[in-house]
């Protein structure tokens, strides 16, 4: 008799971004001309000075274990940089550097959820939230931020959705895949919440430096309150370039920061020794190559947001951050374009994809099915392109 597999992480579901991305690199691969969309990643080349340090260490033999929350001295490094940059003091003993971002909120949700305890997720989400949630024995509460209210919570529809089983809300600022900043006064209202309500917050801040319209704020630097309840999350990927390199970090209290470093020690030793190395050099080094790549990622959006609103049954708010637009496709719905009736956000991207060679996202994925996700991660003269074959499929009756 087969003995049975995983129920939990059975119900794991696959990422739809990473599925659309997988399609879109087969048939490049197979020479067909597909303009992606898809991209979660910059498009740029890592800043040479980080690449010259992890050349360096490697040439020098520093490729053994570290401390299984990291170096020394890439702890004090994002000390500084929290201290500096965010007005956060923390200590060594409170920073975990992991395999990325997304290890960093796994070992977090890891660390302070129960079976039963609620996590409050944006409703449009990053589609690992959820699961992410799922994965530590939790459940995901949805609570929506529609596009009318910014894509932000509304305060008080969140506190509707706080219960006694709520251990933690997740606040992603700048947001992927909307875009939207939360301002100091946003940041406040959610603060007071949570020190009332007694739950911690996950604060996910990996794109804290592509900001193009206001400034970036972490809930934890309001009050000594919340500080004390927040789960800061950041890493090297979307600022230095740096996505392969795998590394991300927490600040929190020495209690979480401790439980975090003993998961990590069982699950992966210690994050790469190398991209270590090279992550010391990013946040000590010249932040040039960060500011060259927000005036691109500007121009570009500029670009997409003023195009996409000039075609017919699109739309799309500015984002302030990052470098994803959320295009409304709803008065698609019930369309009939070239042949195919388009119901959903994910007919409308197979439909992209299969008339006009360009991919996108659906929203479906994000729990957002009126709307497909554009990544402006590429260059402006592919923007232009993907864009015209956009306005293409959408006139073909």
């Amino acid at each position: 008799m087969t003995k049975s597999l995983s129920t939990k992480n059975r119900n794991i579901s696959t990422s739809v971004t990473l599925a659309i991305t997988a399609k879109a690199k087969k048939m490049k691969a197979e020479g067909i001309d597909v303009v992606s969309f898809g991209a979660g990643e910059p498009d740029f080349k890592t800043p040479k000075h980080i690449s010259d340090a992890a050349v360096d260490a490697i040439e020098k033999g520093f490729t053994g274990y570290t401390d299984s929350s990291g170096l020394p001295e890439l702890k004090k490094a994002i000390c500084d940089k929290l201290l500096k940059d965010n007005h956060l003091p923390y200590t060594a003993e409170e920073i975990v550097v992991s395999n990325g971002a997304k290890h960093s909120l796994f070992n977090a949700l890891q660390a302070i959820c129960n079976p039963g305890d609620e996590v409050i997720v944006p409703n449009p989400y990053w589609v690992s939230y959820p699961e992410l949630v799922k994965l530590a024995d939790a459940t995901p509460i949805l609570v929506e931020t529609p596009e009318s209210n910014g894509f932000k919570y509304d305060i008080q529809k969140l506190e509707k959705a706080i219960t006694p089983k709520t251990k933690a809300i997740i606040v992603n600022s700048p947001n992927n895949p909307t875009g939207t900043v939360y301002t100091k006064n946003d940041l406040m209202e959610i603060a007071k919440l949570a020190v009332k309500h007694d739950f911690y917050v996950i604060s996910d801040e990996i794109y804290e430096e592509l900001i193009y319209e206001g400034e970036h704020v972490s809930i934890a630097s309001l009050g000594e309150e919340i500080k004390n309840l927040t789960i800061v999350v950041n890493g090297m990927s979307k600022a230095y370039a740096m996505t392969g390199w795998r590394i991300g970090y927490t600040a929190s209290s020495k209690e979480i920061a401790q439980i975090m470093k003993n998961i990590q020690s069982h699950a992966t030793s210690n994050p790469n020794t190398i991209a270590q190395y090279a992550s010391i050099a990013a946040l000590k080094g010249d932040k040039k190559a960060i500011q060259e790549m927000k005036d691109a990622f500007s121009t570009r959006r500029d670009y997409m947001v003023d195009k996409i609103n000039s075609i017919p049954n699109l739309s799309c708010r500015k984002p302030e951050g990052a470098f994803y637009v959320m295009v409304n496709i709803s008065k698609l719905f019930g369309q009939v374009l070239n042949g195919r009736r388009i119901t959903s956000s994910i007919d409308f991207a197979e439909y992209l994809l299969d008339s006009v060679k360009v991919a996108v996202i659906p929203g479906a994925g994000f729990g957002s099915d009126d709307y497909v996700r554009l990544s402006y991660a590429t260059s402006l003269d592919n923007i232009k392109e993907g864009l015209r074959r956009i306005e293409e499929a959408v006139t073909l009756a």
